[in-house]
């Protein structure tokens, strides 16, 4: 397996694993995809296997360099590979590039999926809100988590 940066060609595949993810909660379609591929401060990666796109992330670097803030936009993997650590080899590729520029990240993630918030939860993030019906049209909830930057965890 391989981590690679994604491009428009890639944006297909992801549109369609979000079809499969997230149904009932307005999946991205392919052209939002390649709208976010094109954002400068956006990196989306995913893991192959061979030429098979088997996950996907993105996250986002807001903020000025010196003083940024991080934001996952979303994490995905096919479910015929879960449970086989995709999301955390993404996780480890977002929470590095965060930590090398000592920022905080935040997300947002359905109160229902204990998947998720448990691996997120392994990664230093902390529930500091929830956002009632945030995912529509299904109205499901979401916790804002956020993991607060390497210098604020180390005490510094």
């Amino acid at each position: 397996m391989e981590i690679r940066r994604l491009t428009f060609e890639h944006a297909a595949r992801c549109a369609e694993l979000e079809e499969l993810l997230f149904p009932g909660d307005n999946p991205w379609p392919r052209d939002i995809f390649v709208v976010e591929f094109a954002q400068p401060t956006n990196l989306y990666l995913g893991v192959f296997d061979g030429d098979d796109l088997l996950a996907y992330g993105g996250i986002s670097q807001l903020g000025p360099r010196h003083d940024p803030e991080f934001e996952i936009h979303t994490i995905g993997v096919d479910p015929e590979h879960r449970r086989r650590g995709l999301g955390r080899l993404l996780m480890d590729q977002f929470m590095q590039l965060a930590d090398g520029l000592d920022g905080e990240v935040f997300l947002e993630v359905r109160t229902d999926n204990e998947a998720a918030i448990a691996m997120y939860e392994a990664f230093d993030f902390r529930i500091i809100g929830e956002r009632r019906r945030y995912y529509q049209p299904s109205g499901a909830d979401a916790f804002t988590m956020k993991r607060a930057s390497g210098s604020e965890r180390r005490g510094v």
